[in-house]
């Protein structure tokens, strides 16, 4: 099968969908793997490290995106929909729920386009998404704590505190993979944290794992808007799989907060768990509402490239792998199968239908799957 790797353009998103290492294991597969020229750069790896694993260096975009398999880290901008066409496999984060746009550009196109996002085991673990997750909430307090400096336009205090002077107050709003990281970074960041979620058991097992460092409270509205008003920081962490996010913080809300004080919502690609956040990029990453600072970067783990694309490529190659192998029958593999978020021009996951008001696949596109399986399974 024909692979290819085109650059991110997105803005300042400096990682690549495979490193040398996975460009090797897909030749050594039988594969061809078509790279565009710079691609890799950003994370640190040089064209002559793709060639030297067999990959093809391509000049540009156009050549990548002529593969059958395309695999991308970030969502196709509006420059590369002119790529987008039938019989092509798309395989990228696509958090379509908040982009009705390129839902409209994949499904008119005919495109089958796998969400990295809703790729899930059997045990409801999203093993794609896991990764940049837990980057973003290892940066979510850092980014707190740049933001709450003055210089920046925040409260002008220490995340940490010191003798004699309390630390900042951090909340979190869920506790799954991007509050738990977040949490944790933040303790050890020396802040007082307050974590929230629906989820009691979940509580729990932080509760000890943690040793009892963070006030953990069931999340309910009242809860939020308590917890909301006397932070210092307030990081977004809630994920409905392929879904948009629930607005968790109203306007009210931020309008009751402290002048200065942060949010970083992470929840902001798939629509934010905040009313007043908006998608903001790395070059103009804040802007302010009611006087609080808002932080709606889109792709955070783009600052930190080498890592986030070593951790990524660790995660996705074996899927890449399984979909070359089988040419791209994206019936092959129940994980990848529940990822698929576009096939021949109907939405099929019903979390992102919902999310944009469509219905997921009528019975023409069903039918296909039901039989695939039933082929496999002789």
């Amino acid at each position: 099968m024909i692979v290819g790797v085109p650059k991110e353009i997105k803005d300042n998103e400096y990682r690549v969908a495979l490193t040398p290492f996975g460009a090797e294991a897909l030749v050594r597969a039988g594969h061809r793997v078509l790279v565009q020229a710079g691609a890799g750069e950003g994370s640190g790896f040089s064209d002559d490290e793709y060639r030297r694993a067999g990959a093809e260096v391509v000049a540009d975009a156009a050549e990548a995106w002529a593969a059958e398999l395309v695999v991308k880290v970030k969502e196709p901008q509006p420059t590369e929909y002119q790529y987008l066409r039938e019989g092509l496999i798309l395989f990228a984060f696509l958090h379509l729920a908040a982009a009705p746009e390129l839902a409209r550009q994949l499904v008119e196109r005919g495109v089958t386009a796998i969400a990295y996002e809703t790729v899930r085991l059997p045990d409801g673990s999203l093993p794609l998404l896991a990764p940049m997750s837990a980057i973003a909430g290892r940066m979510a307090p850092q980014i707190a704590a740049q933001y709450l400096t003055r210089v920046y336009g925040g409260r002008g205090k220490l995340l940490a505190g010191v003798p004699g002077v309390a630390p900042a107050r951090v909340v979190v709003l869920g506790a799954g993979t991007v509050g738990t990281n977040a949490t944790r970074i933040a303790l050890g960041m020396g802040a007082q944290v307050t974590l929230l979620d629906r989820n009691l058991e979940r509580l729990r097992r932080l509760d000890l794992a943690l040793g009892g460092r963070a006030v953990t409270m069931a999340s309910s509205p009242a809860a939020i808007a308590e917890a909301v008003r006397h932070a210092d920081a307030v990081i977004g962490a809630v994920l409905v799989p392929g879904g948009r996010a629930p607005i968790l913080v109203t306007e009210a809300m931020v309008a009751a907060m402290q002048p200065g004080a942060v949010i970083i919502d992470v929840a902001v690609d798939q629509g934010g768990c905040v009313e007043t956040i908006r998608p903001t990029t790395h070059s103009d990453p804040v802007y302010t509402v009611h006087g609080v600072l808002h932080y709606g970067v889109t792709n955070m783990p783009a600052a930190v490239p080498r890592t986030a694309t070593m951790a990524l490529c660790d995660a996705t190659l074996p899927y890449v792998l399984r979909l070359a192998e089988h040419e791209g029958d994206i019936f092959a593999d129940e994980a990848l199968e529940l990822g698929v978020n576009t096939y021949q021009g109907v939405i099929i996951h019903a979390a992102v239908a919902a999310a944009l008001g469509a219905q997921p696949g009528p019975p023409s596109a069903r039918a296909p799957r039901k039989r695939a399986r039933a082929e496999r399974r002789g």
